[in-house]
C-alpha cells in the first residue's frame, strides 16, 4: 500500500480570489463607509499621552514589523496590530515602560484574527527578551479588548488593495510585483504616525499609485492613473509626471 504523501505541509492553503467579491461594488462601498469608524479619534500625543512620544511609537512599529516578518505573518497582521495600538493610545494614558507590552498584545490579537497560524504568547515573550511576562500578556489582552470594545474587525488599508488592483486591470505579469510593492508602502505608512489619521482607502490608493508609477506597470499616463484611482475610491491622488 502506498502511504507516501507528497503534499507540501509548509504551505498555507489559500482560496483563490473570489471574482464576485472583487467585482461587487457593494463590498467596496461598505469598506469606504466603515473605515473612519476605526481611525484614532485624536492626535493622542498632545491630548492623551504624557510619556509616549512619536519616536517611541516609530521604534515600537519597526520592532513589531520585524517580528511579523520573521514569523511570516500575513501582510495585514502588522497593519491591524498598529491600528489597535493607535486606537488604544488615543483613549488610554500609557507609560513608556508598557509600550512594548501593548505592541505584543496587539500583534497577538491581530494574528488571531487574520492569520491561520497565530503568534503565541511564548514567542512574543521571547521577542521582547522577556521584558513582558505570560501573565502580563493575558492581563493586557483583556484590557486592550475592553478598551477597544471587542471591536477588532477594523477596516485597514490592506483590505482595499485587491479591490483597487482588480479594477485597474494591470498586465497579469506585473500584478504580483505591483501588489508586493504596494504592501511595502502600506507597511512603511503604518510605521509613521503622520499617516495614522488618514483613511485607509487613501493610504491604499496612494500606495498603489506609487507602486504602479515606480514600476512603470501600465501604459496609462500619470493623470489617467490618478483619475482612474479617484473614480475607484473617491480619493484624489497626485502622481509624478
Amino acid at each position: 500500500m502506498e502511504l507516501l504523501c507528497c503534499e507540501n505541509i509548509q504551505q498555507t492553503p489559500r482560496a483563490k480570489p473570489d471574482p464576485q467579491l472583487l467585482e461587487d461594488q457593494r463590498v467596496l462601498q461598505t469598506l469606504l463607509r466603515m473605515e473612519e469608524r476605526y481611525l484614532p479619534c485624536v492626535s493622542y500625543f498632545q491630548c492623551v499621552q504624557n510619556e509616549i512620544k512619536p519616536h517611541m511609537r516609530k521604534m515600537l512599529a519597526y520592532w513589531m514589523l520585524e517580528v511579523c516578518e520573521e514569523q511570516h505573518c500575513e501582510e495585514d497582521v502588522f497593519l491591524l496590530a498598529m491600528n489597535y495600538v493607535d486606537r488604544f493610545l488615543s483613549c488610554v494614558p500609557t507609560r513608556k515602560t508598557q509600550l512594548q507590552l501593548l505592541g505584543s498584545v496587539c500583534m497577538l490579537l491581530a494574528s488571531k484574527l487574520r492569520d491561520s497560524k497565530p503568534l503565541t504568547i511564548e514567542k512574543l515573550c521571547i521577542y521582547s527578551d522577556h521584558a513582558v511576562s505570560h501573565r502580563q500578556m493575558l492581563d493586557w489582552e483583556l484590557l486592550v479588548l475592553g478598551r477597544l470594545k471587542w471591536d477588532l474587525a477594523a477596516v485597514i488599508a490592506h483590505d482595499f488593495l485587491a479591490l483597487i488592483l482588480h479594477r485597474l486591470s494591470l498586465p497579469s505579469d506585473r500584478l504580483a510585483l505591483v501588489k508586493k510593492h504596494a504592501q511595502t508602502f502600506l507597511a512603511l505608512c503604518a510605521t509613521d504616525f503622520a499617516f495614522a489619521m488618514y483613511p485607509p482607502s487613501m493610504i491604499a490608493t496612494g500606495s498603489v499609485a506609487a507602486a504602479v508609477q515606480g514600476l512603470d506597470a501600465c501604459s496609462m499616463t500619470a493623470d489617467e492613473l490618478a483619475e482612474m484611482l479617484a473614480g475607484i475610491t473617491g480619493t484624489e491622488v497626485t502622481t509624478g509626471s
